[in-house]
Order: C-alpha cells, then sequence, then structure tokens
C-alpha cells in the first residue's frame, strides 16, 4: 500500500513539472505578411462617373395640331435630315389654303377695280369734272385694296406652310427614337413624337472637382471664352456598364459656368467618336484621365493602411521585427495602391495582412506575400504526405492485428 502511495506521489509530481515546463515557453510570435516601401514615378489619374447624351437631340414636335395618319419612319434607327418621320391629317389644311387663295383672287380683283378708279379720275379731276375729294377718296380705296391683297398673300403663304407641316421631317441626321404617339393620336406643337439624336460624335457629362477643374485648364493652357478645353486632347478613357473599355478616347471639351456650392463640383463634358452608334444617350460612363506625374511617390498597397476616425494609420516592422504604429498622410489613388506623402521612407517594411493582431512594440513574425501564398500549397502538399506514409507504413501483419 505503501508503494503504490509512493509512486501516486511521484507520479503526480511529474505532471506539474510538465505543466510548468509548458507555461514557461514563450507564446509563438503572430505571422504577418509584409511588402516594402516602394519609391517611383507613377501616373496620377482621376476618375468620374458620367452619363453619355447626344451631341445634338431634335425633339420632334408638330407645328399644327391634327390627327396623326401615319408614322414613316422605321423607329429606332438612323435617319437623314429631311427624312420624312410622320403624316398629319391635311384635308383642313388644304381646305384652308384653297380658302385663303380665294379671297386672295377676290383682293387682287378688288385692288385692279380701285387701280382703275384712280386712274380714270386724275383726267376728270384736272377738267374739273369730279371733285378732289372724289378723287381722293379713289387714292384710299386703291391702298386698301393693295393692303387687302397684302394680307390675303400672307395667308395663303402661312396656309401653304401649315400643309407643309403636315409632313414632319427630321431636322438632323441621327438615330430616331420609338415614336411616342401612335397612329390616330390627336397632337398640337405641345406634343412630343419622338427625339432624334445626333450620336458620333456622343457627349458624355460629368462633374469634376474644383481641383481637378484647375489642373486640366493649367495642362490645357487655359480655357477658352466658350469653355473651351479640347486643347488638352483625346486624354479621357470611357469604361462602360459591363466593365469594357471603349476602345475610342475622348476629348474633354466644355466646363460648366459655375461650381455647385453643395458638392464642390463643376459639370464638365467630354466628347468621344462613336462609329456606328453603338453608344446610346443615358448610358452608364466611367470617365478616367490622367492628370499628371507624380515624381518619386511613395507607394503602399491599401491594404496596409487602416483608418481610425479619419486619421490613417500604417503598421511598420522596424529593427528585431518590432511593430511600430504610425500616423500617416495620404494622397492619390493608383490601382490597387495609396501615394504616402508623410509617415513613412523608401524601404520600410509594412504590413498588409494581419493588421488586427499586433499593436507598437509587439514583436512579430514577418513573411513576405510570397511566402504568404505559397505556405498553403506546402501545408497541404505535408498532411497529403503524412497521410500517405501513415497508410503506407501499415503492413498486412499489423492490419490484422488490428482487426483482432
Amino acid at each position: 500500500m505503501n508503494h503504490f502511495g509512493a509512486v501516486g506521489v511521484v507520479g503526480c509530481l511529474i505532471v506539474l513539472a510538465g505543466c510548468n515546463s509548458t507555461e514557461s515557453k514563450e507564446r509563438p510570435l503572430a505571422e504577418v505578411v509584409v511588402t516594402k516601401v516602394v519609391q517611383k514615378d507613377v501616373p496620377v489619374y482621376a476618375n468620374w462617373i458620367g452619363t453619355t447624351e447626344g451631341y445634338n437631340n431634335a425633339a420632334i414636335r408638330p407645328q399644327v395640331k391634327g390627327y396623326l395618319n401615319k408614322i414613316v419612319y422605321a423607329q429606332g434607327t438612323a435617319v437623314e435630315s429631311g427624312t420624312l418621320m410622320f403624316l398629319i391629317d391635311s384635308r383642313a389644311f388644304e381646305a384652308a389654303l384653297k380658302s385663303a387663295m380665294g379671297q386672295l383672287g377676290e383682293a387682287k380683283a378688288n385692288q385692279r377695280k380701285t387701280q382703275s378708279h384712280v386712274q380714270r379720275y386724275r383726267p376728270l379731276a384736272k377738267q374739273g369734272a369730279v371733285s378732289e375729294q372724289e378723287l381722293e377718296d379713289a387714292v384710299q380705296n386703291a391702298m386698301a385694296a393693295n393692303a387687302a391683297v397684302v394680307a390675303a398673300q400672307a395667308a395663303v403663304d402661312q396656309s401653304q406652310l401649315d400643309l407643309s407641316w403636315t409632313r414632319i421631317t427630321s431636322p438632323i441626321t441621327g438615330v430616331a427614337g420609338i415614336s411616342v404617339a401612335q397612329v390616330g393620336d390627336l397632337v398640337s406643337p405641345e406634343t412630343l413624337l419622338t427625339t432624334v439624336s445626333q450620336l458620333d460624335p456622343i457627349k458624355v457629362k460629368f462633374p469634376i472637382s474644383q481641383q481637378q477643374y484647375l489642373r486640366l485648364v493649367r495642362s490645357g493652357g487655359g480655357v477658352s471664352a466658350v469653355g473651351d478645353l479640347s486643347d488638352v486632347g483625346a486624354i479621357l478613357d470611357l469604361s462602360l456598364a459591363d466593365g469594357s473599355k471603349w476602345p475610342e478616347r475622348g476629348t474633354p471639351y466644355l466646363v460648366g459656368r459655375s461650381v455647385d456650392e453643395m458638392t464642390g463640383t463643376i459639370i464638365a463634358e467630354g466628347h468621344f467618336p462613336n462609329p456606328n452608334n453603338v453608344l446610346r444617350p443615358g448610358q452608364f460612363a466611367a470617365v478616367r484621365a490622367k492628370m499628371e506625374d507624380h515624381k518619386d511617390a511613395l507607394i503602399i498597397p491599401q491594404r496596409a493602411i487602416s483608418e481610425v476616425q479619419g486619421t490613417y494609420l500604417v503598421s511598420v516592422v522596424g529593427p528585431n521585427d518590432v511593430v511600430e504604429v504610425r500616423k500617416v498622410e495620404v494622397g492619390e489613388t493608383v490601382g490597387d495602391n495609396w501615394i504616402i506623402t508623410n509617415g513613412v521612407k523608401a524601404g520600410e517594411t509594412v504590413i498588409v495582412e494581419g493588421i488586427q493582431k499586433v499593436k507598437s512594440g509587439v514583436k512579430v513574425k514577418p513573411v513576405s506575400e510570397k511566402q504568404a501564398s505559397e505556405a498553403p500549397k506546402k501545408s497541404a502538399s505535408n498532411r497529403w504526405n503524412d497521410g500517405h506514409e501513415a497508410s503506407s507504413s501499415m503492413s498486412p501483419a499489423s492490419s490484422t492485428d488490428a482487426m483482432s
């Protein structure tokens, strides 16, 4: 009994010694992925979100009131200037023209009659056969008749114009939209029938900040009296809603009159070649332009930066792999990277993954991004090898023993 008691005491001592040995070991260092601060010249781009618009947009409205008889054009297709698009019932206008022409005929007949009176009264007045008052009345009647002819001719011209307006044509060359009105509708000058847009080139309107506007102006040598920025050349890149890049580059052209006080932006307009009218008004347009080259810029990945209440922080791995959390000042973004204007130096090491694990003064185990990407492959390979070796090492005899 004493023998078993002694064995128990020794066992407890061994367990306690093992526990103390485990606790005395240092905790493993946190593994973090790091990269170097790179210094190089980088192009700085500005990005804007805009909308496509027709270069010229003609709202097609009737000039006269009447019933729509026919839609002539192929809707949604390109039309030339002067192409017949709509027909309005012309019978009432034809009748009005005939009536106006009849009134013109009466006015001309009366004109000839009054003129003959004047011609006949002039010699009679000299002879005293008619009074001067009668001659004066004849002259006034002739003048009134002449005025009546002019008015009647104007009525005829207006009737002819109204009749011509029953044939509605396109004022510009472009792509015609789908008709808003339908055959049989009573239309008037307030009715929008459709819209024709000139689409090559096509306009893209987008808001730019005051600072970006000033850069554009300086790069182009100033703005003309009409707000023309085209001297800067074709510097605009266009991306579409599906993420594809438009093959044609655009030119900034016009800027708005004033800056929006609420947003601090001004509306700019770019013109893009649009062969075959592929782009249509109202499309999403992501516009990008190179603003300048930033010399000797300090670049780090955006994921290396954390923002806390408007303050930007970077975790720098210093001597002896000790972390220092620094406040930095950031500039423009360049792809997935950020330009740092103050707070780090070229060649320093910053943490890009595992920032949440560390704080200032903590020692870490830094690994490169390449090492981090290869680690899962090695781990998977090791697991496969271990399992393969274990299964291979089991002999038939040991397998039989295990079953028994």
